[in-house]
């Protein structure tokens, strides 16, 4: 599987790249600038990109600019982004499109090597890898009617949906059934006013968009 790799700090970059090449990823481009990461993502077109959020040369959202960037040329490009901060903003861009293949996780979930690794390759399949602390995030922002109707284990369990878990991964992250999950699913959705969908990346992001409107 061939990766970008887009990280200012030199430190971190060669871990990124020591740690992708273990579990066999080919690492193709490994960059520390924004024009440098839309150059390398057009001509690599890789199989997904790691991408800090910031990067030189103005060191605000450089790195995410030249994603999305990247991804208007090259729709559903698979990006995983690194952030220091959770930015609501940045998620609710990489979001906007709906193509799939994104993720937004905080740096010191890297430290996480499984999660990490089990990220890097949900996006590349064209799945969502979101952060607990940027889905609880963008959960909080929406002090709403219809999400003061969920019950405390239906936030539980659309707080694992955003990550772009299955049915069977949060039943086994919560200790129940997946038919338990599915039932809380169907009244999730029917609270938000949202249509079920049996593909897990549309039902993110549509639940999401709806958190982020």
């Amino acid at each position: 599987m061939r990766v970008v790799v887009a990280e200012d700090l030199t430190l971190l970059r060669d871990g990124l790249i020591r740690m992708l090449q273990a579990y066999e990823f080919e690492v193709v481009a490994a960059v520390g600038t924004g024009p440098d990461l839309l150059r390398s993502l057009l001509d690599e077109r890789p199989d997904v990109a790691v991408v800090d959020v910031r990067l030189p040369p103005t060191q605000t959202d450089e790195g995410l600019r030249a994603a999305l960037a990247a991804r208007a040329q090259v729709p559903g490009l698979p990006v995983l982004v690194l952030s220091q901060y959770v930015e609501r903003l940045y998620a609710r861009e990489l979001l906007a499109d709906g193509n799939g293949g994104i993720g937004y996780l905080l740096k010191d979930r890297v430290s996480d090597i499984g999660e990490f690794i089990d990220a890097v390759r949900r996006v590349a399949g064209g799945g969502t890898a979101l952060d607990p602390t940027v889905v609880a995030k963008l959960l909080d922002s929406r002090r709403v009617v219809p999400l003061n109707q969920l019950t405390p284990r239906e936030r539980e369990v659309l707080a694992h949906m955003a990550q772009g878990r299955s049915n069977a991964a949060i039943g086994a992250a919560l200790f129940i059934t997946e038919k338990a999950v599915a039932k809380h699913t169907n009244s999730i959705f029917a609270k938000l006013g949202l249509q079920s969908s049996d593909d897990d990346n549309r039902r993110v992001l549509a639940v999401l968009h709806y958190l982020d409107r």
